[in-house]
């Protein structure tokens, strides 16, 4: 076997260069202390011997910094890239990492029983938890690394950094105005826990369902319901493994299957309540939550909130920063989808 070529090292292209290894430092992490000249006979010599920079493990154990953020799932990794609240998410996280230098490491979980290492292996400064369950083991493995930690949207636990809205005070409001001349109301759901089953039943217990966000929306909308003098145990939810159209749609058409005369559907976000104005058989009231693009286009009653800026404050706190309170930073929009009598 031919014997393994050396590494080529910083020494080496500061020789070839003519200049001291700290000037090669300087050039690759701080060029603006490096004369113009010198940067290019610099950058000359590692091009012909082949040197492709610093090694970033190393750069890591010197400053005892990775500048990457982690920003745990939960779910499949094209989710990041499908799901349009998640897309906003990430942008916001990926603004707050370009303006200060930082790299974006997407760590999906979900898939296996390898999840807690993938977490714990993950070469990150500090973690962003996108919505999970207070018994996730993710989230233990998380905290466990003790780098910093922000949860979005829920769970709030103890050492962690909690970012998010008040998810039953805004469900509660677009509750009010989907229900407000309903007889036959019913609930397009999130899954309730990790398990990501789907059904229709009625009469849930919001204090029983694991997920925080899933949670506090079925609590506004039952505190809605009540207010309105209609019976929350009568009222079918049917909840859905995931949270796009499709999901959307087979879960409404079992809806109706169960109730052929409902006539008011809030959903827990624009894509699900899409799928239920595109499965009704005829006039039913609909509401979102998010405010998506297309929410406008359809006249949709949705609840709007800023993930991007929501993304932004956990990148933010992950970094130092005080988190700022984004409880009540969400609006009622009232569009043509409950004007329907």
């Amino acid at each position: 076997m031919r014997e393994r070529q050396r590494r080529v090292t910083m020494s080496d292209v500061a020789r070839a260069a003519g200049v001291s290894p700290m000037t090669v430092s300087y050039t690759y992490n701080r060029p603006q202390r490096v004369a113009a000249e010198t940067r290019e006979s610099v950058l000359e010599a590692a091009a012909r011997l082949g040197y492709a920079g610093p090694d970033p493990s190393a750069r890591s154990l010197r400053y005892g910094s990775t500048r990457t953020l982690g920003v745990v799932l939960g779910e499949h990794l094209t989710y990041a890239f499908d799901n349009p609240q998640a897309v906003e998410f990430l942008a916001g996280i990926a603004e707050v990492c370009a303006d200060r230098g930082y790299g974006l490491l997407i760590v999906p979980t979900g898939a296996g029983d390898d999840d807690r290492d993938r977490v714990t292996a993950a070469a990150v400064d500090a973690y962003i938890v996108w919505t999970t369950t207070e018994d996730d083991p993710v989230l233990a493995a998380a905290r466990g690394t003790r780098r910093p930690v922000v949860v979005h949207g829920g769970p709030a636990v103890e050492g962690a950094t909690l970012v998010g809205i008040d998810n039953r005070a805004a469900a509660y409001a677009v509750g009010r105005e989907v229900f407000a001349r309903a007889r036959r109301p019913a609930v397009l759901s999130f899954p309730l826990d990790r398990r990501r089953d789907s059904f229709v039943t009625t009469g849930i217990d919001p204090a029983t369902v694991p997920y925080p966000v899933t949670r506090d929306r079925l609590a506004g909308y039952r505190d809605a319901v009540r207010d309105l003098s209609l019976d929350w145990e009568r009222v079918p939810v049917g909840v859905c493994r995931t949270n796009d159209e499709a999901e959307g749609r087979r879960v409404m058409r079992l809806l109706l299957e169960a109730d052929p005369g409902l006539d008011a559907v809030a959903a827990m976000n624009d894509p699900l309540a899409l799928a239920a104005l595109r499965e009704a058989p005829g006039p039913v009231r609909v509401s979102g939550f998010d405010d998506a693009a297309p929410a406008a286009e359809h006249g949709l009653t949705t609840v709007a909130q800023s993930l991007r800026e929501q993304g932004a404050a956990c990148a933010a706190a992950a970094l130092g920063d005080p988190a700022p309170d984004h409880r009540n930073s969400w609006r009622l929009i009232r569009r043509a989808s409950t004007t329907v009598r």
